[in-house]
């Protein structure tokens, strides 16, 4: 089984909390309304302040899953169902921002999740939490893969502790590892979950989204 079996236009993972989709090209416009604040893409590889920016990243996005590199995800806050809101997909929520399966090895049964960002209105929310369980528990329950992996900028203390926070291990820093914005070279520091930790850090953050 493959990438079309696991990444399918019917693709849903739903928690009481948010629901993850696949990206449309529809989404553009509920993307452009929480991404103006330029201060959001200091640690991120394109400014999607910028409009140019931001449709080049979902079409590259939308190119990857295509081409089965990248399979990128639209983040619904279902809480915003208590508003009275019902998104242009018939889902009851607001789009709350984006993440991604990326760098998927089938043979190696190794993945990615990344490319993640949430507008600020749902930063701190909780809603990091549901989406890292659900993409978490698709990987190593659906998919059996061996190994989850993240990576973010060595400077961004915030991210650093929050994969931490969620039971991801750091593993260790690639230098020079990505061109950014301004060209700064990155600095990468890689994390990861393994199988064999996942039932540990399941019990973890259920712990968590049980006491919010």
């Amino acid at each position: 089984m493959g990438f079309d079996h696991f990444f399918h236009p019917s693709f849903q993972l739903k928690s009481g909390r948010v629901l993850l989709r696949n990206m449309l090209e529809s989404d553009l416009e509920g993307f452009r309304q929480l991404t103006g604040d330029p201060n959001m893409w200091n640690w991120f590889t394109r400014r999607l302040d910028e409009t140019g920016q931001l449709e080049a990243w979902v079409k590259e996005a939308l190119v990857q899953q295509e081409g089965k590199l990248r399979f990128p995800i639209t983040v619904i806050d279902l809480g915003a169902a208590n508003h009275g809101w019902s998104g242009d997909s018939g889902e009851s929520g607001v789009v709350a921002g984006s993440s991604s399966f990326g760098n998927i090895s089938f043979h190696d049964k190794r993945i990615e999740i990344g490319w993640t960002w949430y507008g600020n209105d749902f930063r701190g929310t909780g809603i990091n939490l549901h989406c890292k369980y659900l993409m978490l528990q698709y990987a190593f329950e659906v998919m059996a893969f061996e190994r989850v992996e993240f990576k973010t900028d060595a400077l961004n203390s915030r991210s650093r502790a929050a994969l931490r926070k969620i039971g991801a291990r750091e593993e260790g820093i690639l230098r020079s590892h990505m061109l950014m914005p301004g060209n700064r070279r990155r600095d990468s520091v890689y994390f990861s979950v393994l199988k064999e930790e996942w039932p540990e850090v399941k019990h973890y953050l259920e712990s968590r989204i049980e006491s919010e």
